[in-house]
């Protein structure tokens, strides 16, 4: 599962399961609709977060609401959208590429052809999109969806390009229903908040999504009430920092374990997860959540970012060395079999060899079984864009990026291996990539199980496997027999 990269970097790797070197930059697209009531189809590509992929679903509903049906392909098309990502270089590289093509083919071919952009890069690039390369008709920011179908009105009848990027306070889109991208009814993306209000030093996101507001805790509740009953087994709710969620209800205030409590009651059949969590917001009473309420997955990703006080805090994370470390500490004393993901940059601005092999030991100490691992890139109008300069040389970065790739891989490895002869329920998410002799899904720490297919068994069956063998990125498990999460605690025992 990717995390939401709360990173403003460049070249990641992943040891997550199933997540390629370049994954964070791979696109996805809305199954398509058979019905078009208005005569118009869009075409929807996402780059970036499960949160662009979330807004993507909250604009198929907004325009399907307008009539507007879902292509297949941009071929199929007579509005073609991007969901862009402005976190790192690479992924806006990419989507600048994109949006030529579609410019090549409106120009060529398909004169009537809308090509719009949405989301964080949509804000930032907006004068660059619109009037230096002239790629777009739309530019739409995360904050003004809504607006859309009136936007896309109004570039048709004039012929001028339509833009709104304004950045809203309110704005939760509470009240919309998404289209779901996951058409296999496994697993769902519920947003609880939008915005960011921490400021590290190396983000772009409270430039490009703003202030962090909440969303209501009914509707939350409601919308994932409406996916349990829908036969979805799995819901990862999500925020750019979901911890600090916090609502006033009833005169009460409603922290983010209280929401994750609430939620935990609408089934025992539905695994909850959550991303991103920032460190200075995990709380012990969010940990004791985890422990007492067996369908909330105990799986967190908690991004680090670095091993070293300094630069910690010269990228403004809020926390020390040792007070992360006392974090995990407290962390594994609470939840005795934590599993545990996180980010790290090299090469930082001023990062020196003692700074880096901090974070080698930082890793060593805490034992991570997956990583989201980059090579810092400046991007701008961040702090660290305006005040430090970007000095780490480029084959430094990757020298140092190749080897805390090396020490994560191993430590995965290591971490997969303790897992041999265990019992795990599995949630199965479909066949694996490689035969559709089998079957792949995931186990409440998050990792990625492969076993022979049993007759009668599929997507959306919990099992009980025991784990036979791995490799860094995948357990092999032995098919034991279908479970419920309500009897998984005796099946695993």
């Amino acid at each position: 599962m990717q995390p939401i990269a709360d990173l403003d970097v460049l070249q990641p790797v992943s040891s997550a399961p199933d997540v390629a070197a370049d994954g964070l930059d791979a696109p996805q697209t809305l199954a398509a609709t058979a019905d078009a009531p208005n005569g118009r189809r869009v075409f929807i590509e996402t780059y970036g977060c499960q949160m662009n992929v979330a807004d993507s679903e909250l604009v198929a509903s907004i325009l399907g609401q307008e009539g507007y049906g879902l292509a297949a392909s941009e071929d199929d098309a007579d509005v073609v959208l991007i969901n862009t990502c402005a976190i790192r270089e690479k992924a806006e590289d990419r989507v600048r590429g994109r949006l030529a093509k579609f410019r090549a083919k409106k120009v060529k071919e398909r004169p009537d052809l809308q090509i719009g952009v949405l989301g964080c890069m949509a804000e930032r690039l907006r004068t660059k999109l619109l009037e230096q390369e002239k790629l777009v008709d739309v530019v739409v920011g995360p904050d003004a969806y809504r607006d859309l179908p009136r936007l896309l009105a109004e570039a048709d009848e004039t012929g001028q390009a339509a833009v709104n990027v304004h950045l809203s306070r309110e704005e939760t889109y509470a009240d919309l229903a998404p289209v779901r991208y996951d058409t296999n009814g496994v697993s769902a993306f519920v947003s609880i908040m939008r915005g960011c209000d921490n400021m590290c030093a190396f983000c772009v996101v409270p430039f490009t999504r703003g202030r962090e507001r909440s969303r209501p805790v009914t509707s939350i509740l409601s919308e994932v009430g409406q996916l349990v009953d829908a036969g979805y087994k799995e819901v990862t709710v999500l925020g750019q920092n979901v911890n600090s969620y916090r609502v006033e209800q009833d005169g009460t205030a409603v922290s983010f374990a209280e929401l994750l409590y609430r939620i935990s009651l609408l089934s025992p059949e539905l695994r909850i997860r959550y991303s991103t969590s920032h460190p200075k917001d995990c709380s012990d009473e969010l940990l004791h959540v985890h422990r007492e309420r067996p369908t909330v997955c105990d799986f967190i990703h908690l991004p680090v970012q670095h091993g070293n006080t300094d630069v910690l805090r010269r990228m403004r994370r809020t926390y020390t060395r040792e007070q992360y470390l006392d974090l995990i500490d407290r962390a594994r004393s609470i939840v005795p079999d934590l599993s545990l993901s996180t980010d790290i940059i090299a090469g930082f601005c001023g990062e020196t060899d003692a700074e880096h092999a901090d974070t080698l030991s930082l890793m060593e100490a805490v034992g991570y079984d997956h990583a989201f691992m980059f090579a810092y890139s400046e991007r701008p109008h961040t702090f660290a864009a305006r005040k430090f300069e970007d000095d780490v040389p480029e084959a430094v970065k990757k020298q140092r990026l190749s080897e805390i790739i090396a020490l994560q891989n191993a430590t995965s490895k290591a971490r997969h291996e303790a897992r041999i002869g265990r019992r795990e329920v599995v949630l199965v998410e479909g066949p694996s990539k490689r035969s559709d002799a089998q079957l792949a899904g995931r186990t409440d720490a998050n990792h990625m199980v492969v076993f022979d297919r049993p007759e009668g068994v599929g997507k959306g069956d919990y099992v009980a496997v025991e784990i036979i063998g791995c490799t860094s990125a995948t357990l092999f498990g032995d098919f034991l027999g279908r479970t419920t999460l309500a009897e998984a605690s005796a099946l695993v025992a």
